[in-house]
């Protein structure tokens, strides 16, 4: 059983609901494993924990667009 691990920044319900069908189906599309034995799994950081270029991610995001 393949195990497809993500991790990334805070996201909604609905992009969750949709990268773990999205994965799922490309992963079974490439290997000809059935979907059904594909495991998906979300590992969600807070923006705090999160660093680009030195910053935070909650820094970054705090900023004035430009």
């Amino acid at each position: 059983m393949p195990v497809i691990t993500m991790e990334v920044g805070k996201l909604s319900k609905e992009q969750k609901k949709d990268l773990i069908k999205g994965f799922t189906e490309v992963a079974s599309g490439i290997t000809g494993i059935d979907k059904k034995f594909i495991i998906a799994v979300i590992r969600e950081w807070p923006d705090e924990n999160l660093g680009i270029n030195g910053q935070t991610v909650a820094k970054i995001k705090s900023k004035p667009a430009k």
